[in-house]
This record gives C-alpha cells, structure tokens and sequence, in this order.
C-alpha cells in the first residue's frame, strides 16, 4: 500500500502502490503542463465518506511505495483515468479497484551504472 502525501498534511492517503503508479503519471502530466484539476475518492476500510484534492503545481506532492519495483502500467487505464482528469468532475479513482495487468511483456531492467562500466572494462 503506497502512500500520497499532499501539501504540508502530515497524514497521507493511502493507495494501493498499482492504482499510486498510475495516478503518478497521469499528475506529473497534468502539473507538468501547468494544468489543476481535482482528484476524488470515497474512503474505504469502513470510513464514511468521501475525499478530494485540488491539485495544483504550486502544492507539495509526494508519492511513496510500498514496492521497490515499479509497476507496469497499463495503457487503457491511463487513458481512462488521463480523459477523467480532463473532464469537469476531475478524477475519480476507486481505491480497491483491481487494475488489469498490463498486455506489454515485462521489460527486462536497465543495467545499473556500476554494471555497465564493469562490462565496458571487461569489453576492453
């Protein structure tokens, strides 16, 4: 479960680390090209209610992950969520929503730098 800390809020919102990388790209595009917009939620684990943020650039933003590995993320999903973030009524995520595994084959991770001059060396 990764958490979302907004603004100075020492409290963070807590989203599952699949749906938190997703919702990671669709921010960083919209704040990137200076665009606020509203992301909302109805809060689960037996809680009442619902939540939303205003996000805007100027606002303190931190994602935070449970996993050390990134997700794979799916592309429809991004889309869908991208064209909700686009609409009036902002982004509405549903934190126990299952995402779909992504149909891109798992990419094979970059070699770190220390592992790449060690080939380099050995190539020599």
């Amino acid at each position: 479960m990764g958490h979302l800390y907004y603004g100075t809020t020492p409290e963070p919102v807590r989203i599952p680390d699949r749906l938190l990388s997703h919702l990671k790209v669709v921010v960083a595009t919209k704040l990137r090209r200076s665009e606020s917009f509203t992301v909302s939620w109805t809060h689960v684990d037996g809680a009442p209610g619902r939540s939303t943020l205003w996000l805007q650039p100027a606002i303190p933003l931190r994602f935070v992950f449970d996993s050390a590995e990134p997700e794979q993320l799916d592309a429809r999903t991004l889309k869908d969520m991208a064209d909700m973030a686009n609409s009036s009524a902002g982004l509405v995520i549903a934190l126990d929503a299952e995402i779909p595994a992504s149909a891109v084959a798992a990419r094979t991770p970059a070699p770190t730098p220390a592992a790449r001059r060690a080939a380099m060396r050995t190539a020599a």
